[in-house]
């Protein structure tokens, strides 16, 4: 997720990690309209899923507009990030629906190969951060500044960490400067992969309710933090520029106006498809209700998408092309 992706994903093929993807169909550009009103598909809009609840929650609830809304085939392929970006130049992939920051692979496949575009925000605002349980916080007021996580590293050791204090981390394709941060910050701690979110919402939640230590990294918005107290860790505050270097960093993550990207040949003949994506823009709080309902209340995508589609019409319909 988010700006650079742990070594070693950049050998893996799209094919493989999209194997689990419906077949490709007709593009929306090279279908018929619909008209009259008739319900016959206008074409197919293939959006890339990467694997984070949020994400999940934005991607469906444009899915039921495109198809309900629109008459558009929807599929939703699950793919890591910087495979999705691939996507746009295999076409597997017409959009993705909520990108963070990579502005490398924005110059790659924006400017250099020609094969995405920018298509505006989606109204998210999006923070990475270090978090820890509101109890140890209670506990030790002054954990939450980094200069202090030296002190209380033995706290945070576990049999995977060793000697040193425990980071968890959680699917190993998010974007991660976790390594450096802890190298160049000098922290007596090591990152240990959870392997996905549900790892670290399950550690998260353990961790408040039992008074288990916990160090971890996540990201707003998510409905977690409305059903778990937690607290933030102070690192040194982000400069313009201050992670221009992988191997360099040694500042917090920066806020991010989360953004939607699309495949240039979805911009140029997507039709209505394309301007419903351009258009899409809702809150934070708009994303935690469709995810909670799908991680919480037992829904699938669509119908949490269907819920929260019912229940803000006034929204929506400002997306849908006149």
């Amino acid at each position: 997720m988010k700006i650079r992706l742990l070594a070693g994903l950049l050998a893996v093929g799209l094919g493989a990690a999209a194997c689990g993807g419906a077949k490709v169909e007709t593009s929306p550009s090279s279908s018929a309209p619909t008209q009259g009103g008739s319900s016959a598909p206008t074409g197919t809009v293939k959006i890339a899923i990467n694997p984070w609840v949020g994400y999940e929650a934005s991607a469906n609830v444009v899915a039921y507009l495109l198809k309900n809304e629109l008459h558009y085939n929807v599929e939703l392929p699950e793919i890591k990030e910087q495979l999705a970006w691939e996507g746009f130049e295999t076409g597997d992939v017409d959009v993705i629906i909520e990108n963070w920051g990579h502005p490398d692979l924005k110059k790659k496949f924006i400017e250099e190969k020609k094969v995405a575009a920018e298509a505006g925000s989606t109204g998210n605002k999006g923070v990475i951060g270090w978090y820890i349980p509101k109890w140890m916080a209670d506990e030790h007021p002054d954990i939450t500044d980094y200069k202090n996580l030296n002190k209380y590293a033995g706290l945070f050791k576990t049999s995977e960490s060793g000697d040193k204090g425990q980071l968890l981390f959680g699917d190993p394709s998010y974007v991660s400067n976790e390594e450096a941060l802890i190298k160049n910050l000098k922290l007596n701690f090591k990152v240990v992969v959870g392997g996905s979110e549900a790892a670290l919402i399950k550690g998260a939640q353990q961790a408040q309710e039992q008074k288990k230590p916990l160090l971890f990294y996540f990201w707003d918005p998510h409905w977690l933090f409305s059903k778990t107290q937690l607290v933030r860790v102070k690192l040194p505050a982000y400069t313009e520029g201050c992670d221009a270097d992988p191997k360099k960093v040694a500042c917090d993550y920066p806020e991010m106006d989360l953004d939607k990207i699309v495949s240039k040949k979805f911009a140029d003949t997507g039709g209505k498809a394309y301007e419903l994506v351009k258009n899409f823009s809702w809150t934070n709080e708009d994303q935690n209700s469709v995810a909670d309902d799908m991680t919480n209340n037992g829904m699938t995508g669509e119908q949490a998408a269907k819920k929260w589609v019912e229940a803000n019409t006034a929204k929506w319909q400002a997306w849908i092309p006149k």
